[in-house]
């Protein structure tokens, strides 16, 4: 691990003033240690949050809600302003890593985080994320891996926060010493085909202020499963996060996000058209599921991922609809 400078600004313009090349933010820090102890960053100068007034704060009133980027992953899952109107956000949080970890991580870290793939993490292999010519999943060891989107880069979303996130239409405030700009969640995610080397669009200069969650409109509900090998501090299988709109007994609007199956959170478009205008039941929530996985380009490991997924997509479903599953 290398020497660098530790800072601890007292504000929001302070910080994003303290940023530039060679510096690296500290929220929970998780991935953060993760990174420094893997040599993926060396920085020059560590830009510590923690003493920034206002960033830990969770608001909701008839805008929505609002959460400060140091928000934790812990009460996320417990306060009852997400549990209720945004029950996918407060499901996906508390199923996140090990109840210690959810003390500490935060949403904006959560967000943020980088791939978790093997051949990305380890110093051995030179793979795209960093600079090399191939990705090793591809014909490596892929078990784990993307389903979709995965001809440039295998590695899979790791953000549950996200997913879910996403779901439910959020915006991110991102403050810079030029201002602050606002950008939709979905849209800030960052494919490989785009960018190999990077995963999100938040500039050098860049914090996440705010994330911005519109109200939940008459009648909506949301869910979000998580599908792992063991319940136990264990990276999914799958994941899914709903969120439904329905209005006279038939779905209005659905907004159906997978992860754990791309290199960002997967909106699947096609089964969202397939449940508008209809009634929630058992058999359209399969045929949604089916058409979920549409498009998907599997790996030589990874081909049991699909039937994961049809399932939790259609209990993913139900669960948002309040149907049992």
């Amino acid at each position: 691990m290398n020497r660098f400078e530790w800072v601890n600004p007292s504000s929001l313009e302070q910080a994003v003033g303290l940023l530039g090349s060679g510096a690296a933010v500290k929220a929970g820090g998780i991935d953060l240690m993760d990174l420094l102890k893997e040599r993926l960053i060396e920085p020059k100068r560590l830009v510590n949050l923690r003493a920034v007034p206002g960033l830990d704060r969770i608001e909701a009133g008839p805008e929505g809600l609002r959460l400060g980027p140091l928000v934790t992953l812990a009460r996320l899952a417990d306060d009852p302003a997400v549990n209720g109107p945004y029950r996918a956000l407060a499901e996906a949080a508390g199923h996140a890593a090990t109840p210690q970890i959810r003390n500490m991580a935060t949403v904006g870290g959560n967000l943020l985080q980088r791939p978790r793939c093997w051949y990305f993490r380890s110093e051995s292999f030179e793979c795209r994320k960093k600079g090399g010519s191939r990705c090793f999943a591809i014909e490596g060891e892929n078990a784990y891996h993307a389903v979709m989107g995965n001809k440039t880069c295998a590695a899979v979303h790791p953000s549950a926060a996200g997913v879910a996130l996403v779901a439910l239409g959020a915006k991110l405030e991102l403050t810079s010493p030029e201002g602050r700009r606002e950008v939709a969640l979905e849209s800030f995610f960052v494919a490989p085909e785009t960018d190999v080397r990077r995963e999100n669009a938040i500039g050098e200069r860049e914090i996440i202020s705010k994330i911005v969650v519109p109200p939940p409109p008459s009648g909506a509900r949301s869910a979000y499963i998580k599908q792992g090998e063991k319940e136990s501090y264990d990276w999914p299988l799958a994941e899914v996060a709903v969120s439904l709109e329905q209005e006279g007994g038939r779905c209005k609007r659905a907004s159906i996000v997978l992860g754990a199956a791309a290199p960002v959170p997967h909106r699947a478009r096609a089964a969202e058209a397939i449940l508008a205008g209809k009634t929630i039941d058992d058999a359209t929530a399969r045929e949604a599921a089916r058409a979920a996985l549409s498009g998907a380009t599997p790996l030589s490991q990874n081909a049991y991922k699909l039937k994961i997924f049809e399932a939790v997509v259609r209990r993913t479903i139900l669960a948002a609809n309040g149907s049992s599953t």
